[in-house]
């Protein structure tokens, strides 16, 4: 008999033993890891590392690779940005949910519109603020036509190439029709394999019709939840509260630091003493504000 009761004994040991363990390796305590995806998608300078798969492979692997974790929470506030990077970021993380077979979860914040709603797709679920801005999925490309200024100012274009396409829609050269259409049929390309991609994921929950779901057009978080673009209303800390209790810890995995204590990659003293680099930087955040610009941010 004194051994039936020792598996019990032990048992109440290991208990209380468990308390005397810091929470991050306690296996009674659930873990949700949470990894953030703010900013637009593939605009990167050495002063501003972007949203890119290489900014962001270490910290998904890390999240995915929490011990005993329950699932992982993707905080997304992005108006989008390059389709490509888009979809290597939205496929890692796919795979990585598969390889570890844990849940994923959206936090859709200000926005996930365009690329950012790709990444919202990456999750199993897309929870959203009510005055979250989802959907816009479409593409969308321009620049800015030169030939009548440089004509004004008696500047003359030289342009050599080899290729009758290499010089396709040049600024400073005259718009041509044909170039036009070349342009929109890769657009075109783009924006059906964004709809497919869209379909896969949200499958039998997608309830509006294909013309209005992927005009381009984006609504406020209740309108898209109606449409099946979204599932719920909530935040990030009420609804992890709410489904692995009130002792969730939800600890943030970021990029790791260097030596310096500045998150890699980051900026070198090169990029800081070359002029160029930080012309970029203006350009770079120029363009970021734009793309903000269109959700009203």
């Amino acid at each position: 008999m004194p051994h039936a009761t020792q598996p019990s004994t032990f048992r109440r040991l290991a208990d209380r033993l468990l308390w005397l363990l810091p929470a991050r390796l306690r296996t009674d305590i659930p873990v949700v890891p949470v990894v953030r995806l703010t900013g637009v998608i593939g605009v990167s300078t050495p002063l501003r590392p972007g949203l890119m798969l290489s900014t962001l492979a270490r910290s998904l692997e890390r999240a995915f690779g929490v011990r005993n974790a329950r699932a992982v929470a993707l905080i997304v506030n992005s108006p989008g940005g390059s389709p490509a990077q888009s979809h290597l970021i939205h496929r890692r993380i796919r795979d990585l949910a598969a390889e570890k077979k844990i849940p994923v979860l959206a936090f859709i914040e200000d926005v996930g519109a365009s690329g950012g709603y790709m990444l919202a797709c990456a999750a199993d679920e897309i929870i959203c603020d009510p005055y979250s801005l989802v959907g816009s999925i479409g593409v969308v490309g321009g620049s800015f036509g030169f030939p009548k200024l440089m004509d004004k100012l008696g500047i003359e274009r030289r342009l050599y190439t080899s290729g009758e396409r290499k010089a396709m829609l040049d600024p400073f050269l005259p718009e041509k029709p044909e170039d036009v259409k070349r342009y929109k049929a890769i657009q075109k390309d783009i924006h059906e394999q964004f709809i497919a991609l869209v379909r896969e994921r949200r499958g039998d929950r997608l309830k509006g019709a294909d013309k209005l779901l992927f005009s381009g057009e984006f609504w406020t978080a209740p309108k898209a939840i109606e449409l099946g673009l979204a599932d719920a209303l909530g935040d990030l800390r009420t609804t992890l509260r709410a489904r692995y209790g009130e002792k969730v810890r939800t600890p943030l995995i970021s990029a790791e630091r260097g030596l310096l204590g500045r998150k890699q990659p980051g900026v070198t003293l090169n990029a800081l003493l070359d002029r160029p680099g930080l012309t970029d930087e203006a350009l770079s955040t120029l363009e970021a504000r734009a793309i903000w610009g269109r959700y009203g941010f």
